[in-house]
């Protein structure tokens, strides 16, 4: 069973940095795309950053270029997204989801193809 468990969210003060934790199981963790969404209330859910497993090609949307950063630690089949200089812009439900990676393209090109979803961890950045 593909299982994705996002972990790390919280209350947080603008300014400040907060990790968030994605843990894979059920599939071959080195075949995938994991990527970050995030869906703020009232807005659509938007891709945020992704990380190609099998290139290590990664991605990151234009509001969190430079603040966030996606990693890997493939011997644990997580995939971290680090945000830094949070904003209050940045409050939002972020989810993890994974895609097998078939080499079409950078992992962003199928960001309105991820298969397989976590359940969420809720991000709030007070002012």
């Amino acid at each position: 069973e593909v299982q994705l468990q996002a972990s790390g969210g919280g209350l947080v003060q603008a300014g400040t940095s907060l990790k968030l934790g994605c843990v894979a199981s059920g599939f071959t963790f080195s075949d995938y795309a994991i990527g970050w969404f995030r869906q703020a209330p009232g807005k659509e859910r938007e891709g945020v950053s992704c990380v190609s497993l099998r290139t290590g090609g990664r991605f990151y949307s234009a509001p969190v270029k430079g603040r966030f950063t996606i990693s890997s630690e493939k011997n644990k089949n997580t995939v971290y997204l680090q945000m830094n200089s949070l904003k209050s812009e940045d409050t939002a439900v972020y989810y993890c989801a994974a895609r097998f990676d078939y080499g079409d393209g950078p992992c962003k090109s199928f960001f309105d193809d991820y298969e397989y979803w976590g359940q969420g961890t809720l991000v709030t950045v007070s002012s």
